[in-house]
């Protein structure tokens, strides 16, 4: 017995250094499965807000947003990630242009765009749906600031991988002025009032 046992622990050493190796190599298989994808140089990157008023219907645009997104690897035969770990999005708020200077500048002093300078999303969760081979939706749960207050807003969006291996991500979101303590402005000595709610639509491509 005593010889047994003597054999077994001089041979166990041997079992557990194979095993961490193992769980080594595979910890490190996870962490390439995970790819940090960055929006690309596209001009087709880009932000529009939308809204009406007691007049006409308003748009403004922002382009070179920046944002960094963690998806997972790509899994089978769907060609979809499995996860989105993390998703960080920005976008200056004097980048927001419209067709009239004058309609920019009071939008700015709205949105307080000299106090806080950017409009931003983090990501807090996110549920990806496979939909067919190269197309999903992702369910995202995070927090969007505007004019220096934080809400936790749900979006849902649409994703295509290409044949690059690059994802483009588009969908609307839609929020309420007054959610963000901001007062929907009026133009033109008040002839033209400004609806409290706003469409954020987005088009975005992410590359790894």
């Amino acid at each position: 017995m005593k010889t047994i046992l003597r054999f077994t622990i001089l041979r166990s050493p041997f079992k557990y250094m194979a095993l961490l190796i193992f769980m080594g190599l595979a910890s490190g298989q996870d962490l390439k499965a995970q790819s940090n994808y960055k929006l690309n140089a596209a001009k087709e990157n880009l932000i529009r807000v939308s809204g009406k008023s007691n007049v006409h219907d308003w748009e403004m645009t922002a382009n070179n947003p920046t944002c960094e997104a963690d998806f997972g690897s790509l899994a089978g035969n769907e060609n979809v990630p499995k996860t989105l770990s993390s998703l960080s999005f920005s976008v200056n708020a004097k980048s927001l242009k419209s067709e009239h200077s004058s309609m920019d500048t009071r939008t700015y002093k709205v949105i307080k765009a000299d106090e806080h300078p950017k409009i931003s999303f983090k990501l807090s969760n996110a549920v990806i749906t496979p939909i067919s081979k190269g197309k999903f939706s992702v369910k995202a749960t995070g927090t969007l600031s505007i004019a220096g207050v934080s809400k936790m807003i749900t979006m849902q969006v649409n994703s295509t991988v290409n044949p690059d291996q690059s994802i483009t991500c588009t969908g609307t979101q839609r929020v309420k002025l007054t959610d963000y303590s901001i007062q929907p402005p009026s133009f033109m000595l008040g002839a033209m009032k400004v609806g409290d709610e706003l469409s954020i639509n987005y088009n975005l491509t992410f590359k790894n």
